[in-house]
């Protein structure tokens, strides 16, 4: 593999002059990318960056994550590349957050990644990695922005975005590149524990995917691909369609709307008249649009609860008359009125 894939051939994820920060863990994939990048800065063609690494030690695995840190700083003098380490407490996030181990990680790792003072942060998901995600976003009922999976390009709260150059790259090409320039790298044991979901999903489910398809996971990320394309679209028509027949909180007698001072109090409603215009698709974007604009987020049971109650499609227990109310999960509710569908959070105590 040329140094020049470590950004997919797409020049436009950077930019010459740029402060690029790789985030470093020690295993093969973050290696490889730093490696590359540092190649394809110095080639004949090249980039112009000025590049740093970052290393998160979190607190967990011992001695084993202290040689990752030890085998990263080494790593960094040898390429003479700037090193920043952090210090994360994931044990005490997961326990404070009542989050699971990957995901309290995860937050304290671009949280302190964030921080720095760069233009963009470089991490090493692969292939590989966006078709596992793919498939556990999947099993857990995930709309087509979560197929969607790992985004190249994330821009961040502040100046700084996120790239992830490699989504491109096998694992198995990552690991040929570093053998190509005898580059060793660290293996991370916890990778082999199988209770953790993505690891299971990568030696259990994916090994079984490729004997139904060996060009599974190119598939995956192609799927991926195309539905972050989908999203991009649907954002642009919701955010031009929204605004124009979403009406903020309920109506009173004599006409007007009354609007509470608590977020999703009021709620908001669409006028039934004005869905039955539309297809299902769009109707099926309206509504989930309309929950999020509250602060909630729709299940795809919940979504066709609630046009079923508008009166579009069936769904067991459900009834489209007027004056029929749904109570959905987290204080979310709903009522059909002779012209709109509304929603609106139920205050904790309150009775509707």
């Amino acid at each position: 593999m040329a140094a020049k894939k470590m950004l997919g051939m797409d020049k436009s994820l950077v930019k010459a002059g740029e402060r690029l920060c790789v985030a470093v863990s020690g295993g093969a994939d973050s290696v490889a990318l730093l490696v590359g990048l540092m190649e394809a800065n110095a080639g004949r063609e090249a980039l112009g960056l000025v590049l740093s690494a970052a290393h998160v030690h979190h607190g967990l695995r011992g001695a084993e994550a202290d040689g990752d840190e030890a085998f990263v700083r080494v790593l960094c003098e040898q390429l003479k590349v700037p090193l920043t380490v952090f210090q994360v407490d994931t044990a005490a996030r997961q326990k404070a957050e009542g989050e699971g181990l990957e995901e309290a990680a995860r937050e304290l790792r671009y949280k302190a990644l964030q921080g720095l003072d760069v233009d963009v942060i470089a991490t090493a998901h692969t292939l590989d990695d966006q078709a596992e995600t793919v498939v556990m976003k999947l099993l857990r009922g995930a709309w087509t922005e979560g197929l969607g999976g790992i985004s190249a390009v994330v821009q961040g709260a502040g100046k700084t975005r996120l790239v992830r150059p490699l989504l491109g790259v096998r694992r198995v090409e990552v690991e040929s590149f570093l053998r190509m320039r005898g580059q060793e790298w660290r293996e991370d044991s916890s990778n082999r524990d199988v209770t953790l979901t993505r690891n299971r999903v990568r030696h259990e489910l994916m090994p079984m995917l490729r004997g139904f398809n060996p060009g599974i996971d190119e598939l995956l990320a192609n799927m991926a691909f195309i539905a972050r394309d989908e999203e991009t679209h649907w954002e642009t028509e919701m955010a031009k369609i929204l605004p124009q027949i979403v009406l903020p909180g309920k109506p009173v007698r004599g006409g007007g709307r009354a609007v509470s001072t608590v977020v999703g109090a009021a709620g908001c409603g669409v006028e039934i008249e004005r869905l039955r215009a539309m297809d299902a698709a769009t109707r099926r974007r309206i509504v989930r649009g309309m929950a999020r604009r509250i602060g909630s987020r729709l299940s795809f049971e919940e979504t066709a609860k609630l046009l079923a109650l508008a009166g579009f499609g069936g769904y067991e227990g459900v009834t489209g008359r007027v004056g029929s109310r749904l109570e959905l999960r987290a204080g979310l509710r709903a009522e059909r009125s002779a012209r709109e569908l509304r929603l609106w959070l139920q205050e904790r105590g309150a009775r509707n």
